[in-house]
């Protein structure tokens, strides 16, 4: 039964929007203000020029059906035959002339017959009034009335209000065809004016999208610095992160030679003692044995510590990716001299495109470890499986990575002492059990995951490991 031995869980935060999205976010939201607020205020003044314009064509109206009015004999107004307006003369068109004036006096052109103007009051003469709208029997109407005094020689004079009316759906539909026309065109420049910024956008961020290219291509090794040239804003930048990678490579260089040195340092006084110790055979075997396994243990524990140090661990400007299928075959091959007598059978199951982003002396050690420890247990098979994992958007993909072998297993409840630095799964088998503890240092250092459970093929243990896409 499938038991993991050690999982890393991480939680991915939401990626915040790139500066081009900010940046278009930003100018569309603004734009879309900007273009309302003229949008509002060319409809506002559009209301009101067509309002003026309204009462001036009302005015006019009134003072033709002045001009045209005359007054009989017996003081009674004439008005005119001609209208000023052919719609005057057609029953329900919307525009309507009414006239009050003394003793009764009520005259409406065509167009009002059957209308309701019980609302209309005389004015004195001299006073005009724009009114509107009003609500009516007939709908909400605009109106103009203008009070007159017709002066007739040896006569008393003739008090007239002429009134002009329009109903408000003809002022209403011409203010809604220009809001159409207006909120038409005012989209279409928004739109091109976006799509303009976008375009700025794109130019005026080239430079950003050039550094990222170059740090893709010095994260996969094909290139040693940021080359490019880049304007003056970012030089700055660009010469701290080429600086930055000189000195992660410097002091990665300078850490092994460092370690290299302690290596022969610690070798060479290694070497002296058990030189000294097997040259005296014969004397308290006893204390020889013990020394030497001392001496031995020493010798491992050094091998270790160097081991974890020198593991090179996830890199952000990490060499080309290293192949696995080469390695795997070279590493197998040894093994198989090693334990020739056990005639253990190796299988491969190594995608083409499966490649490890580090270290090749961290993917050696690795599988090494992980191989010679199935070569160990297995009865006579081991498989070994490489496959890449799903990178999406990532610039580099990940690696699943297992071996299995046909052997007696571990227990689920002995998987977490196993992996324990210095514990053996059984004392009978040669090591000092270190191996899989260095497997652990060097997925820890890569963030990757290390799963121990059964081979769902052989039987025995499987050890997987699990390197997430850089």
């Amino acid at each position: 039964m499938p038991s993991p031995a050690t999982k890393a869980t991480t939680t991915e935060t939401p990626r915040p929007f790139s500066l081009a999205a900010r940046a278009a976010l930003a100018t569309a939201l603004v734009l879309a203000a900007f273009l309302g607020a003229i949008g509002l205020t060319l409809s506002k003044t559009n209301a009101d020029s067509a309002l003026n314009a309204l009462q001036d064509r009302l005015q006019n109206f009134a003072i033709a059906y002045i001009a045209g009015t005359d007054v009989g004999r017996y003081g009674r107004p004439l008005m005119p035959d001609a209208t000023p307006d052919p719609r005057f003369s057609r029953p329900g068109s919307g525009l309507y002339a009414v006239v009050l004036g003394d003793h009764g006096f009520r005259w409406e052109s065509s167009s009002a017959i059957g209308r309701d103007f019980g609302f209309l009051q005389p004015l004195p003469p001299g006073v005009r009034r724009f009114v509107g709208p009003v609500d009516t029997r007939m709908g909400r109407l605009y109106y103009y009335s203008y009070g007159v005094a017709l002066d007739l020689p040896e006569r008393k004079s003739v008090h007239l209000t002429f009134t002009v009316a329009q109903t408000e759906e003809q002022l209403a539909s011409s203010n809604a065809v220009y809001r159409r026309s207006l909120i038409g065109w005012l989209s279409t420049l928004g739109v091109l004016l976006i799509v303009l910024q976008l375009l700025l956008l794109r130019w005026s961020l080239t430079p950003l999208r050039r550094v990222a290219s170059d740090m893709s291509r010095v994260e996969r090794g094909d290139s040693e610095h940021l080359d490019s040239q880049y304007p003056l804003e970012l030089t700055g930048l660009t010469g701290r992160i080429n600086a930055f990678i000189d000195s992660e490579r410097e002091q990665r260089t300078r850490y092994r030679n460092t370690l290299a040195d302690l290596a022969h340092s610690l070798k060479t006084p290694l070497a002296v003692i058990r030189s000294q110790v097997e040259s005296a055979a014969n004397e308290r075997p006893q204390l020889r044995d013990a020394l030497l396994d001392q001496v031995r243990r020493m010798d491992e524990l050094v091998a270790y510590q160097l081991a974890r140090a020198a593991t090179s661990g996830r890199q952000t400007f990490a060499a080309a990716a290293v192949p696995l299928a080469g390695h795997a075959e070279d590493l197998v091959r040894s093994l198989e001299k090693v334990y020739a007598a056990k005639n253990v059978l190796c299988e491969f199951d190594i995608e083409d495109a499966a490649a490890f982003y580090g270290e090749q002396g961290d993917l050696l050690e690795l599988m090494g470890n992980l191989l010679e420890n199935a070569f160990k247990w297995a009865n006579h098979h081991v498989l070994l499986v490489a496959k890449v994992q799903s990178q999406g958007s990532r610039l580099r993909p990940g690696l699943w990575l297992s071996v299995e072998d046909d052997g007696p297993g571990i227990p689920d409840e002995k998987i977490e002492k196993v992996l324990q630095r210095g514990v053996r799964g059984d004392e009978r088998v040669q090591g000092h059990g270190i191996g899989l503890s260095i497997v652990q240092d060097i997925v820890r250092a890569y963030r990757g995951e290390l799963v121990v459970d059964r081979s769902p093929e052989f039987g025995g243990a499987r050890f997987s490991v699990e390197f997430p896409p850089g």
